[in-house]
């Protein structure tokens, strides 16, 4: 606990000699956030959030570790810990490279269950607009196979309001930045998915 408080006030006094020594910190870091002692886990996840607004694009090196231990906290049932891996994750949201995040999230995707993947596909949705206006190539290669799998019911239970909430979000951005180009492309999927797409989008 005394050392993660201490990494945060290096963070603020020192950033420059944190971000020199960035992947040796947080070989080390990244532990505490799978640290089996919920307390310690919950203020190093508590820790993290702050350290992503200080610390930002000097972050980019860590990205994968960071987004793989916030995303296994977001299955916690531990009300603390996963409100501290969901405020985390919204950190890094809004201040970490989003073209490398939306990558990273749509490659862990496949690995997460539950309540994560949830939290994570609702991400994925944010991320859509800011990404596709400045790579509309990584949208369509990362976020769009995770509507697909989805319509497909091969990761998610539909049925699920909670779910549906978060498909149609994930659906509704990619059809404000794809337009007619989301037809062409579920045009080639199974009738099932079209229709799932359609029920969603209100077509």
């Amino acid at each position: 606990m005394e050392g993660v408080a201490l990494l945060l006030d290096l963070c603020k006094t020192s950033p420059q000699l944190i971000s020199t020594n960035i992947v040796q910190i947080f070989d080390y870091f990244v532990l505490r956030i799978s640290d089996s002692h919920k307390k310690v886990k919950q203020k190093a996840l508590d820790v993290l959030a702050e350290i992503i607004g200080l610390l930002e694009d000097a972050l980019n090196p860590v990205m994968i570790p960071l987004v793989q231990g916030i995303t296994k906290n977001l299955n916690s049932k531990d009300p603390g810990v996963h409100a501290a891996a969901v405020n985390a994750l919204e950190e890094s949201i809004a201040h970490l490279d989003k073209v490398s995040l939306l990558k990273e999230f749509s490659h862990q995707w496949s690995h997460l269950s539950g309540q994560a993947l949830l939290d994570v596909t609702g991400s994925i949705a944010v991320l859509v607009e800011w990404v596709h206006a400045r790579s509309p190539a990584v949208v369509q290669r990362c976020a769009l196979p995770v509507l697909w799998s989805c319509l497909e019911n091969k990761a998610l239970p539909v049925r699920s309001a909670s779910v549906r909430t978060v498909l149609t979000k994930l659906a509704c951005a990619l059809c404000e930045v794809m337009g007619t180009q989301l037809r062409k492309c579920a045009a080639s999927k199974p009738p099932h998915v079209r229709e799932n797409l359609n029920s969603l989008l209100g077509w």
